[in-house]
């Protein structure tokens, strides 16, 4: 048990440690906690298309069955956020998802979603993490029952009825990168009419030697594909599908934090409302929402604390520069199959390179960009305090006009720049994330945050 470790999103880790032995103890502990709880509605446990992952599903499946739950498998592997719906949509106690995500094929993980369809906050994963146990079931004559059902059509009718939009002549290249997304996203798009062209949409466990990552290194093969079929848009799915990324015919990869931009903008021309925005997400949501006599709320990184904040300010729409993002009237997940429809609608309606375009002529050009440095978790906390002393007084030539310390350390300079030093909270690294005018910019302070962190680690 003192391998199982919850995180950001859950328990990840490479498979000589994530067995069906301790994903058995996560089950024993979830049954407890919602046994505890007064939960008696059926679970749900879904899981991705890795190798190993509906074995663990199996497992779970039989622990929660074992404990008196009735559980609703998936008809094969599924986007985590058709998971989310799912709790929703047939009122469940929560689900399971056996899912690591965007991380290689080595790896899997196990997430508790609750009994809202929202990620779980801290204290809900603390309570499961106290009932970690054995396996106990119950006498076979007070165990519950095993039944496979079909998640997509729910999904799709709601996503339809939220994104009401007629895609006939508008030509989409989906990218599935071998994940869940195949057979999903790229049917949704086509339900509403766009001509869509499937790439890396065969089932692959190894993911074809790409971690199913859509970032702009993994995504060649999409850029590549847009271009070869003259189409007006690519969409691009993790693993689990519960983030989205885009190309379009001049950009290329689209950054994130543009096409979030381009999602608040496209959604405020028919409803209202403010967003959600991350730490280390772009201050142009901000410029938009002023705009449009709009707020926007930043949080921690995390989707968790998006979906909290979307609660309580009744937001219309939140997300983070990785690609997470849900909007008003869904579950408070992340979903990367109902944003490939959305990303699709604004670009029906005005193509996303013009759209950008006059989002950036408008508010001005921004060039936000990242980089890793590598950091043993024991020693994350060490290097923020003491980060915490070394902070200087200027960077890259620019005076700090205020320090954001809700997580880690974010600096805004004078000339509207800004500098996030923080700990990754599924790796073991340090962040470091910039937000500039300019690509010379961005470098400068990318380079002076190096320059800042590296000694200390």
């Amino acid at each position: 048990m003192d391998a199982i470790s919850f995180g950001t999103d859950g328990w990840r880790a490479t498979l000589d440690t994530f067995t069906d032995e301790r994903v058995r103890i996560v089950g024993q502990g979830v049954a407890d906690y919602l046994a505890e709880e007064g939960y008696d509605d059926p679970v749900f446990v879904g899981y991705d298309a890795r190798d190993t992952s509906e074995g663990f599903a199996d497992s779970l499946a039989e622990v929660l069955a074992g404990n008196g739950f009735d559980v609703l498998l998936p008809e094969r592997d599924c986007p985590t956020p058709l998971v989310a719906y799912a709790i929703v949509d047939r009122g469940l106690s929560g689900a399971l998802m056996i899912t690591a995500s965007h991380n290689p094929p080595e790896y899997n993980g196990v997430k508790f979603i609750p009994s809202d369809g929202a990620p779980a906050l801290p204290e809900v994963t603390d309570a499961v993490a106290a009932h970690l146990a054995e396996p106990d079931f119950l006498p076979e004559a007070e165990r519950g029952t095993i039944e496979t059902v079909d998640v997509v059509t729910p999904h799709f009718a709601h996503a339809r009825d939220l994104v009401d939009a007629d895609l006939s002549g508008l030509t989409v290249v989906h990218d599935a990168m071998h994940g869940s997304g195949r057979g999903v996203t790229d049917e949704l798009l086509r339900s509403a009419g766009a001509e869509v062209v499937s790439v890396r949409d065969e089932r692959d466990p190894d993911f074809g030697g790409t971690p199913p990552e859509p970032s702009a290194e993994n995504l060649g093969p999409l850029v590549d594909a847009v271009a070869e079929h003259d189409a007006d848009l690519g969409v691009a799915n993790d693993g689990d599908a519960d983030r989205v990324a885009f190309v379009t015919p001049e950009r290329g990869h689209l950054d994130e934090n543009l096409f979030y931009a381009a999602a608040y903008e496209y959604l405020l021309e028919s409803d209202s409302g403010p967003a959600i925005r991350t730490v280390s997400t772009t201050f142009l949501i901000d410029r938009i929402a002023e705009a449009h006599g709009e707020e926007v709320f930043e949080t921690a990184v995390g989707f968790k604390w998006v979906a909290n904040a979307m609660a309580e300010h009744d937001a219309l729409i939140g997300g983070e520069e990785s690609g997470g993002f849900s909007i008003r009237g869904h579950v408070r997940e992340k979903d990367g199959v109902l944003m490939g429809l959305l990303g699709a609608a604004a670009a029906a309606e005005e193509p996303m390179d013009d759209r950008v375009d006059r989002l950036l002529d408008a508010h001005g050009d921004i060039v936000s960009d990242k980089v890793s440095l590598d950091c043993p978790d024991s020693e994350k906390a060490r290097v923020i305090d003491d980060l915490d002393d070394a902070l200087p007084e200027r960077v890259a030539d620019r005076d700090i006009a205020e320090v954001v310390t809700l997580d880690g350390f974010k600096l805004l300079l004078e000339d509207g720049s800004w500098l996030l030093v923080r700990p990754s909270g599924t790796e073991p690294k340090m962040r470091i994330y910039t937000e500039a005018s300019s690509q010379e910019r961005a470098d400068a302070l990318l380079t002076a945050g190096r320059e800042l962190v590296e000694p200390l680690i």
